[in-house]
């Protein structure tokens, strides 16, 4: 192919070999560094985002090998152009290129216009999979190797060089004659005569595919994930509305029908999960019952999403009905226990029941593998001895025992699902909500009691949500 991009510009001369080879250099290192890392961030595929990851890795070093590949194919300088004359013998074997080689392999071409000759360079027959011994195509004959749908787009681009000296800068799609499909890029101009006519037109030639592949796999695995995102972003979005819809909307002291129980000053908060967690199954309650009792309740069910959020919707109905009807909190408990058993898809949750009767400030209450409820009296706190119970959904047929408890006035009562206190679980977010005895002694609500237990756990970004309900005896 000449040197010349046309006959009165001549081209500017290639690098030196020492600039070119630290070139070669840097990328090879650059080529270790991002394999390394590729190799670091190996998954098993099932998540959206790793293949997204991944894909942009292999792009990324497939543009690196291309970009060795060329460089070196500059230091070396420009391979022999061979006519239909210079073909190799009838027969001569022309080595296998397998894809991952034509991956960066460029070839060269040029059609002479005024006497239809054509020559192309060994690696363009490579490419375009034709044998080394035939003649070189002209350009009338070149779209025959191009797939129907890419046809016009081929014509256009050289019929724009030949007419209007435009650059070719294009792609297509070929098939070759062992009937692989290829991709390649073609840049081109045209080379110019003396009368300022198109004499010839030349090309360098490209296979791009594997770098297509790359490039389609990392939009495909993009748009899974933004899909994928679409669809968490959804499935919040109703479990959020589900859950306050079912959940009592306290932003103060609640205030219950008729007023609510005029023995006790009641105040609940849900502290929802960080931006991106996924909405879990945690529920609160308390209840004016006929018999002039109050049900209070805390719980969870085990996982997140639309389906947990309103399985807690359907066991935060059987509660309130169950409690409506007069049952006790271990009755009751056993029978969310029965109903979650028999569901078409069992979870497990847990829970604390209990019922308050004003008449004698007597605290019964029940638990199914929950935290117990934390008592606060004159500046102290501890956690109430907790009877017998089993998560809910964990085995057929259980019983759950009940406990009572004696209140005074002024004593406060906090019940609360896990992940209330961030990094602490068990005797140790015990510990920590207890030392707030002193602040809840000196509040003179309940209300006052829930937010020092937001200002101290609920601004800690969390990865689940939690809830807190506290009842303070006021007669």
């Amino acid at each position: 192919m000449p040197s010349h991009l046309s006959a009165d510009h001549p081209a500017a001369q290639p690098p030196g070999r020492g600039a070119v080879d630290a070139l070669i250099s840097q990328t090879r290192r650059l080529k270790g560094d991002m394999d390394a890392v590729r190799r670091d961030a190996r998954s098993d595929g099932s998540d959206p985002r790793d293949r997204w990851q991944r894909a942009l890795y292999d792009l990324a070093l497939h543009q690196l090998n291309d970009l060795d590949e060329h460089l070196a194919q500059l230091r070396d300088g420009p391979p022999p152009v061979t006519g239909a004359q210079d073909a190799e013998p009838a027969g001569a074997a022309v080595p296998a290129v397998t894809g991952e080689s034509l991956l960066s392999r460029v070839g060269s071409a040029e059609w002479n216009l005024l006497t239809d000759h054509a020559s192309w360079s060994g690696e363009l027959y490579e490419i375009l999979g034709r044998d080394a011994s035939a003649p070189p195509l002209t350009l009338d004959e070149l779209p025959s190797l191009v797939l129907d749908a890419d046809r016009p787009q081929l014509t256009a681009m050289v019929t724009d060089c030949l007419v209007d000296a435009k650059r070719i800068d294009g792609e297509f799609r070929i098939l070759r004659p062992d009937g692989e499909m290829r991709t390649v890029h073609m840049m081109g101009e045209p080379v110019l005569g003396a009368d300022g006519s198109t004499a010839s037109m030349w090309a360098v030639l490209r296979d791009v595919s594997e770098l297509r592949r790359s490039q389609q796999a990392v939009s495909e695995t993009r748009d899974s994930l933004q899909r994928r995102r679409h669809v968490a972003q959804t499935e919040r979005r109703l479990a959020v509305e589900l859950q306050e819809a079912v959940l009592p909307p306290w932003h103060g002291t609640l205030r219950l029908p008729r007023q609510g129980p005029s023995s006790l000053d009641l105040t609940a908060r849900h502290l929802p999960a960080a931006p991106g967690e996924p909405i879990g199954g945690d529920w609160y309650d308390a209840l004016e019952l006929p018999d002039g009792e109050t049900l209070l309740s805390v719980g969870d069910l085990t996982g997140h999403g639309v389906a947990v959020t309103s399985g807690m919707a359907m066991l935060l109905g059987a509660v309130r009905g169950m409690a409506m009807a007069g049952t006790g909190p271990g009755k009751l408990l056993a029978w969310l226990n029965q109903l979650l058993d028999t569901t078409v898809q069992p979870a497990l949750g847990s829970a604390v029941c209990c019922r308050y009767r004003p008449g004698t400030r007597t605290l019964v209450w029940a638990q199914a593998g929950h935290p117990a409820p934390l008592l606060f009296r004159d500046g102290t706190g501890r956690r109430l001895s907790a009877p017998d119970g089993v998560l809910l959904g964990a085995t057929t047929g259980a019983a759950y025992g009940e406990a009572e408890e004696a209140l005074e006035e002024g004593d406060l009562v906090l019940l609360h699902t896990d992940g209330l206190v961030p990094g602490s679980s068990g005797t140790a977010a015990t510990h920590r909500l207890t030392d707030l005895a002193p602040r809840f002694a000196e509040a003179e609500t309940a209300q006052d009691c829930v937010r020092m237990v937001v200002e101290q756990f609920g601004e800690t970004a969390r990865q689940d949500d939690a809830c807190v309900l506290i009842a303070r005896v006021t007669s």
